[in-house]
C-alpha cells in the first residue's frame, strides 16, 4: 500500500511540473515511450522466464532437482539448524535457492514464498531466526546465471550479454556473506 502511494506521488509530481515548466508535450511522450518498451521488455523476458522455468521443470521431474537439494543439504543445514532434519522445508529452500543460483528472481519468489510458508507454521505469528536468513538468503541470492539480466540485457540490443558474470559472481557472493554475517549478528543481539 505505501509503495501504490510512493509511486503514485512520483507520477502526479512528475506530470505537474512538466506542465508547470511548459513540456506537457514531452511529458506524454515520454510515457507514450515509457509504456510500449515496458510491453516489449515484458514480452522479451517472456521468453527467457519459460525458458529456466522448463529447465526447472525439467531439473525437477529428471530428479535433478532432488540431487541438487542432497549436496546442498550440508549448507543448508547450518543456515537453518531448526530445520535440517524437516525434508519438506528443506527440499523447498533448495528450490529456492536453485533458482537463485539460476538468476530466475521471478521463479525464486513463489519457491521462496512456500519455503516461508512452511517455516512459519512452527511459530505463527513470529519470524524465526531461520525465517529471516531465509528472507535474507533469497533476496541477496548468489547467481551462477544471472538469466534475467541477461535477457534484460539482450533485449536492450547488447551482443554479448554474460560478459558481466564476474561482476556478478562477485557482487552476489560478498551480499551473501554479508546478508548472512548481518543475520547472525541480529539473531545474537536480538537474544542476548
Amino acid at each position: 500500500m505505501a509503495m501504490a502511494a510512493i509511486w503514485t506521488a512520483m507520477v502526479v509530481t512528475s506530470v505537474v511540473c512538466g506542465l508547470a515548466t511548459g513540456n506537457g508535450q514531452a511529458v506524454s511522450g515520454a510515457a507514450l515511450e515509457g509504456a510500449a518498451a515496458a510491453v516489449e521488455l515484458c514480452l522479451s523476458m517472456a521468453g527467457v522466464l519459460c525458458l529456466w522455468m522448463g529447465v526447472m521443470e525439467i531439473m525437477k521431474r529428471s530428479g535433478l532437482s532432488a540431487l541438487l537439494s542432497r549436496l546442498l543439504a550440508p549448507l543448508l543445514g547450518k543456515l537453518y539448524p531448526s530445520f535440517a532434519g524437516d525434508r519438506k522445508v528443506m527440499d523447498c529452500v533448495s528450490a529456492n535457492v536453485s533458482a537463485n543460483l539460476l538468476g530466475l528472481g521471478n521463479a525464486a519468489t513463489p519457491l521462496g514464498l512456500q519455503a516461508a510458508r512452511e517455516m512459519s507454521r512452527r511459530s505463527p505469528g513470529v519470524a524465526s531466526d531461520e525465517l529471516c536468513m531465509l528472507v535474507v538468503c533469497n533476496t541477496a541470492s548468489i547467481q551462477l546465471i544471472p538469466t534475467t539480466v541477461a535477457g534484460v540485457r539482450m533485449a536492450a540490443g547488447c551482443g554479448t550479454p554474460f560478459d558481466i558474470l564476474p561482476a556478478v559472481w562477485l557482487a552476489s557472493l560478498l551480499s551473501v556473506t554479508v546478508g548472512i554475517a548481518a543475520a547472525k549478528l541480529m539473531a545474537r543481539i536480538w537474544r542476548g
